[in-house]
């Protein structure tokens, strides 16, 4: 049993002011793995207060200085990234292999973003090169409280650590109490890094407690979250009183059109990509929304894909989908794949309970239904597991309607070898991010969403943008 019991503030490990002890579950072997303590007001108290006195020596610090810590932060990452990939894999379930190359690997390709970013964005410049009294500088926002997710953990914290760190941000880390071993190791990485102390400061608890403590308060500038929309909701509004900046990466529920002319991997590539991580992505593409002519050809396509996915212990190496991360998930997917059933979409693969072999654990079976239609729960709420709904179109015009018509906006797919219908469904489809015929997205392109799946980018100079305020200078003297 691991015992994390400290938290990280104003650069030094110190326990909770009131101690209360927190299990986290194994999910694939429904035990205990290890306890840590979630925090109370005065511990958020201190971490701000370290993260607000640190404030002006860190803005203050030249952009050179503060982009050397990321630097150095990137070689003490690659150096621990096998501690990384087990912590993961024991907290929230990613196979081994996977937390090697894309959970851990995500938190490289971000740090490595950030550095390119900031080297070459304009931190200060002129309004216009004939008017250079007038000047805009980008200066940080100010003390950041970061709220992170379980379900690819060092990616979402590099993508809010990095940014706030070369804007010249403070930070408040909390993390997901589902998996904050990854949270804990990063810490001690930061330390190693040399940060000077109140930079980056670090209180585990869950969301009722320390994260509405953060989003309130006072001496807080900034809040970025990504999680729920539920959660979203809770902090923007618990973030209202004091007009903090709220920046959210929230659900989605992602269509992906495929049209009859799609290439011959399409149907599959859409269904692994709804099976990575266990469907734990609030980006996964989990509407494949069919050409009528392609239908049939696809719903058998994605059916022998699916069955075809491994679910293994997540210990064990190779391609293969592990648990989803607790209890309370497992349920509320084994809740919607009932829902599917019963509202009379048709199961073609997978289905309830537990892929045989597997009695313990919370794994569920690669599933996928065929003939959804719109109206059904399974098109609306997002799922969160490895649960994929195929759905008929007869028009493009009919595809955008029904992609569109969802309160999420966050990723959206096509696969089509028309390059004119590609283009026109990119600008039709309303979400912050269109990926098409299976092109990932480029090194410092921006990640976010419209509608509820919220606001704000993450990523690149986009990312470092969203950590500064524009300050606008008139008079300045030339020197």
């Amino acid at each position: 049993m691991i015992e994390k019991r400290q938290f990280y503030i104003d650069g030094q490990w110190v326990d909770p002011v009131t101690p209360r002890d927190h299990a986290v579950i194994n999910p694939a072997t429904e035990e205990p793995c290890a306890v840590i303590s979630l925090g109370d007001q005065a511990d958020t108290d201190a971490a701000v207060a370290a993260a607000k006195a640190a404030l002006p020596g860190w803005m203050a610090t030249p952009v050179a200085e503060r982009i050397g810590y990321v630097e150095k932060l990137l070689e003490v990452y690659k150096a621990r990234a096998e501690e990384m990939a087990q912590a993961m894999t024991l907290e929230m379930g990613a196979p081994i292999s996977l937390s090697r190359s894309d959970q851990v690997g995500a938190g490289t390709f971000h740090l490595t973003n950030f550095i390119r970013a900031a080297k070459e964005f304009s931190f200060e410049h002129a309004l216009r090169e004939d008017i250079p009294e007038h000047r805009i500088i980008h200066e940080a926002v100010g003390v950041a409280a970061l709220i992170t997710p379980w379900n690819w953990p060092m990616n979402q914290v590099t993508l809010k650590v990095g940014a706030a760190a070369v804007a010249g941000c403070t930070m408040v880390l909390k993390p997901s109490e589902e998996s904050p071993l990854d949270a804990i190791l990063f810490a001690e990485m930061m330390d190693e890094a040399g940060f000077p102390k109140g930079v980056f400061n670090l209180v585990n608890g869950d969301g009722a407690g320390v994260g509405t403590q953060l989003s309130s308060h006072v001496d807080v500038d900034m809040v970025s979250f990504t999680g729920s929309t539920r959660a979203g909701r809770a902090i923007s509004k618990a973030a209202a009183d004091t007009l903090k900046r709220v920046h959210l990466e929230l659900g989605g529920k992602g269509a992906n059109l495929v049209f009859a002319d799609a290439d011959p991997e399409a149907v599959k590539r859409g269904v692994l990509h709804m099976m990575e991580n266990s469907g734990q992505s609030c980006n996964a593409p989990s509407r494949m929304m069919v050409e009528a002519p392609f239908y049939d050809t696809a719903v058998e396509q994605a059916a022998k894909a699916a069955e075809a996915v491994k679910v293994a212990d997540p210990q064990q190496e190779g391609d293969h989908i592990g648990p989803v991360v607790n209890e309370v998930q497992w349920g509320k997917i084994q809740d919607l794949i009932q829902k599917g059933i019963d509202e009379g979409a048709r199961l073609v693969a997978g289905g309830l309970g537990r892929p045989e072999g597997l009695n313990k654990g919370f794994y569920v079976r690669p599933t996928v239904f065929a003939d959804v239609t719109p109206e059904m729960t399974i098109a609306r709420e997002e799922i969160f597991g490895p649960v994929l709904s195929v759905m008929k179109f007869e028009t493009e015009e009919e595809a955008v309607r029904v992609a569109n018509d969802t309160p999420y906006g966050l990723t959206n797919y096509v696969q089509s070898q028309d390059p004119a219908r590609v283009n026109r469904l990119t600008r039709q489809l309303r979400s912050g991010m269109v990926q098409n015929n299976g092109t990932g997205r480029a090194a410092g392109a921006p990640f976010g969403g419209m509608k509820q799946s919220g606001n704000g980018r993450e990523g690149g100079s986009f990312g470092i943008l969203d950590f500064l305020e524009v300050k606008s200078v008139s008079g300045w003297a030339a020197e």
